[in-house]
C-alpha cells in the first residue's frame, strides 16, 4: 500500500472514530506510523479500547493497526 493510500486511510479512520456514537471514542487519534495506523489516546473500560480497534480496523482494510490505547 502506498504512503497515499495509508494517508487517506488515517483521514477516514479518524473521522470513524470522531463521529462515533460512543463518546470515549470520539477523543482518541489515529497516526500514520510507516505503513501502520497507531490508535492512540484513553478510554475507561477496555471494550471501548476493543470497540475503537475494530472500527478502525474495519475501515484500514490492508492497513496494519496498531492500538496503544491506555485503560484508567
Amino acid at each position: 500500500m502506498t504512503n497515499t493510500s495509508v494517508k487517506c486511510v488515517e483521514e477516514i479512520a479518524q473521522s470513524a472514530l470522531t463521529t462515533s456514537p460512543i463518546h470515549a471514542m470520539r477523543v482518541l487519534s489515529v497516526e500514520r506510523a510507516g505503513d501502520q495506523l497507531v490508535i492512540s489516546g484513553r478510554v475507561d473500560t477496555f471494550y471501548h479500547k476493543q470497540l475503537a480497534q475494530e472500527l478502525v480496523r474495519s475501515v484500514a482494510e490492508g492497513v496494519r493497526v496498531v492500538n496503544s490505547i491506555n485503560v484508567d
